[in-house]
């Protein structure tokens, strides 16, 4: 299944295009989509830390899901980075 990963914030500051796309096996979860970001992350972004993916948040283009919920079967999906703030 292919992932449409719309791209936020501190993410943006590695991938100016503010997407990316990720190949994921069908039936994938969230979490596995933070797994893959992640290993995209290192691989492509030498800024990146892993500690951002793992405080950010997932989310279809309706709702903020949790790692052990399916991806929805169109592949469109966001990172939402932690924020700052108050």
């Amino acid at each position: 299944m292919k992932i449409h990963l719309k791209l936020f914030a501190a993410f943006q500051d590695f991938e100016p295009a503010g997407q990316i796309e990720l190949e994921l096996p069908d039936g994938a979860r969230v979490a596995d989509l933070r797994l893959a970001l992640d290993g995209y992350g290192q691989q492509h972004w030498p800024k990146y830390r892993p500690g951002l993916v793992r405080h950010s948040a997932f989310a279809s283009e309706t709702t903020i899901l949790r790692d052990r919920e399916v991806i929805p079967s169109d592949g469109r999906m966001a990172v939402l980075p932690p924020v700052n703030g108050g």
